[in-house]
């Protein structure tokens, strides 16, 4: 399917690795130039070599998402290379494992500002010239756990709970200007992180890494409806979509990829 995306460029902030990194590969292979943004240079520098030996269009842009100041400088390193942000993927965020009694107020507020902070200052620099041009998307990387929270993440939630309420306010803001703002909330995707969990639960049980048997027993303790945990090109997948012209009538939505996590209606 051609997403139509030539000539586009999006900025995936938190792209060197993860959903992030494949959300990347995957605009640049549907003919977007896309922006790699990361904390450290040598990591994205290497991911705009990756998309750039494949045949795409990339550049890195470097930068703190908590700080005013490195968040302009992102942007405008990004605005700078290609001459414009059309698609803006909310995807950096930290994802602190710790139990609600043992967080503190500044833990709450500390993330908060990292990851529903991030967003409003991206979005306040980004959004004003796509409503110019009359066209843009913007996507919120949300959770399953911003539908149902739970700990030991439960401050890890709440902002994912934000973002998708980020999503729909923005929305209905930007109604009628050609700037849709959605959410994709993945469910257990085999991220580095989520590989790493595995790993510290083999080692405190003295056991060998095995992911495969990390999966089997995650998958029975869950009940997880899809049977397995979801790779980052599922999300990448939705997130392509919704970043294209034929999605142009979806707006304000939640999507969850989540294999049947949330037992909801929606």
């Amino acid at each position: 399917m051609d997403l139509h995306l030539t000539g586009k460029c999006a900025l995936i902030t938190g792209s060197t690795s993860g959903i992030g990194k494949q959300t990347a590969k995957l605009l640049a292979a549907e003919g977007a130039s896309v922006i790699i943004h990361g904390r450290r240079k040598p990591e994205a520098d290497r991911i705009v070599q990756e998309i750039v030996s494949a045949g795409g269009r990339a550049f890195a842009a470097i930068g703190e998402l908590a700080s005013d100041d490195q968040v302009a400088e992102v942007v405008k390193t990004a605005t700078a290379a290609f001459g414009g942000i059309d698609i803006l993927v909310n995807n950096a965020g930290a994802f602190p494992m710790k139990p609600w009694l043992q967080t503190t107020a500044s833990d709450w507020t500390d993330l908060y500002n990292s990851n529903v902070g991030s967003v409003v200052r991206l979005v306040t620099l980004i959004a004003p010239a796509m409503v110019e041009r009359k066209w843009g998307r913007i996507i919120m990387i949300g959770s399953y756990l911003g539908s149902m929270p739970g700990s030991p993440a439960a401050n890890y939630a709440t902002t994912k709970t934000a973002m998708i309420a980020q999503a729909v306010s923005l929305a209905r803001e930007l109604g009628g200007t050609g700037v849709t703002a959605n959410t994709v909330s993945p469910g257990p995707i085999r991220t580095p992180g989520m590989e790493g969990l595995a790993k510290k639960m083999a080692a405190a049980q003295g056991q060998e890494y095995d992911f495969e048997a990390f999966e089997h027993a995650y998958v029975e303790r869950t009940r997880l409806p899809a049977g397995k945990i979801g790779a980052p090109a599922d999300i990448a997948n939705a997130v392509a979509f919704l970043s294209s012209p034929l999605a142009d009538f979806i707006t304000g939505a939640n999507l969850r990829v989540d294999g049947g996590m949330v037992p909801t209606i929606n």
